[in-house]
């Protein structure tokens, strides 16, 4: 009989633009009692070609006679995929979860448990913020890969002429953003739409709170909380100095393409992938394109402020007929070594799942903003329940549409952790 399989609906793997990669060794299955093959599923853009050869040839090394078979897929449709798969006979053996659908897939039996092998995989290197998403009830269910995260994008120009420099502090942050206003009232200080939930996210995780928290058996939203009520009070301290709509987020118009390029925006707050697409936005329409870029400040200098990792895990399918193959496969993709050099393929453009593979990004880059900001990173709640947070309307948006519109911060926080507790506990 299949397994029912519940998918969990957010992907958060963020795509930042590095080379695809090709398949793997393509051969078919060798007759019975021949070499073995293993089957490895990746993400359209996550594996860079150079660096899934290296891995492989590490492992056919290893192993003689086990090929590796590679196969791509597309991120669209992946949930019902991934789903199909693993409730059968034959599933990949290891595969590319995003890591917030990690947990779903976990609870209902389609991952294998991995905690027993946490010194092979060499669990204890890798960064603490990465590997939460995969666990779940104190079991490893995955292996983290790579994750992003979102810094502040600024204008060296305008930041120049109102002679500001990049912030460390919350207090800086907002004083420089009122120097930007002074010196071109025309333009925005900071482009930052009502409803970019994940930049809240990060205040509310600096205030001490978390969007939800368990209860007993069950989850409740921590948005009627001081916490929440301190986080959504500074987003709108900083959503002031901007003219979004306060009841869209960040793709709605998509900030990157439809609204930097056309100027008039000092500075703003995105992904690795949308710094890149505004820069060729901008250099496309002949203007230039002068960007800097700092992590979102803290409340004080001494470490920036939280920031949501979306990213990817590597896992193994419960029902893979060669699970100490894939362990094997996984150890190696996983370690230092390999995930050194998949830093330095990808340029900085993804931070590896530990602080030991030495990359060190350009000076002024957008990697090397992320990488500091990656080091104070979180994820959302583990939970496979959090998923249906997400699904639109979400509730965390609608609660910070209210408040920025003028709403009082505990009873929309009230409100949204009613519709929070309902969904999540699913």
């Amino acid at each position: 009989m299949k397994r029912k399989l519940i998918a969990a609906v957010s992907v958060a793997g963020m795509m930042v633009g590095v080379a695809a990669c090709g398949n793997g060794d393509d051969k078919p299955k060798a007759d019975a009692g021949g070499a073995k093959e293993i089957t490895v599923w990746v993400m359209d853009g996550s594996a860079p070609k150079a660096w899934i050869d290296a891995v492989n040839a590490e492992f056919s090394a290893k192993h003689p006679g086990v090929t590796v078979k590679v196969e791509e897929q597309k991120w669209k449709g992946i949930q019902e995929k991934v789903t199909t798969a693993l409730s059968e006979n034959t599933p990949p053996d290891v595969l590319e979860l995003g890591n917030t659908q990690t947990a779903g897939y976990a609870v209902t039996g389609g991952l294998a448990d991995l905690t027993k092998d946490k010194a092979k995989l060499g669990a204890d290197a890798w960064s603490k913020g990465m590997t939460a998403s995969s666990e779940i009830d104190g079991k490893l269910y995955s292996a983290p890969w790579y994750a992003a995260n979102r810094v502040v994008v600024y204008d060296k120009k305008a930041y120049a002429k109102a002679g500001v420099t990049p912030p460390t502090t919350r207090d800086e942050w907002i004083a420089g953003l009122e120097k930007l206003k002074a010196a071109d009232p025309a333009s925005q200080p900071i482009y930052l739409p009502g409803q970019s939930w994940y930049v809240l996210a990060g205040f509310v995780w600096d205030e001490g709170g978390d969007l939800a928290v368990k209860d007993g058996a069950k989850w409740k939203g921590g948005l009627a909380t001081p916490q929440a009520a301190s986080a959504i009070d500074f987003y709108k301290k900083l959503q002031s100095f901007s003219t979004a709509p306060k009841d869209k987020d960040e793709a709605t118009p998509q900030q990157s393409t439809d609204i930097v390029p056309k100027g008039g925006v000092s500075s703003w707050i995105g992904l690795g992938w949308e710094a890149g697409g505004a820069e060729k936005a901008l250099k496309d329409a002949g203007k230039e394109a002068d960007f800097g870029y700092f992590p979102i400040p803290g409340k004080t200098a001494d470490k920036p402020g939280t920031v949501f990792l979306g990213g990817s895990n590597l896992a193994i399918s419960e029902r893979s007929k060669n699970k100490e193959l894939a362990k094997e496969w996984l150890a190696l993709a996983a370690g230092k070594d390999q995930m050194t050099k998949y830093a330095a393929e990808t340029k900085g453009a993804l931070l590896p799942n530990q602080p030991g593979a030495n990359f060190t990004p350009p000076a002024g880059s957008f990697a090397e903003a992320m990488a500091k900001a990656g080091a104070n990173g979180k994820i959302t709640p583990v939970t496979p329940g959090w998923a249906n947070v997400e699904t639109e309307p979400n509730p965390i948006k609608e609660f910070m549409t209210k408040v920025l519109n003028g709403g009082d911060a505990a009873k929309a926080g009230a409100e949204a952790d009613a519709e929070i507790a309902k969904r999540i506990n699913k």
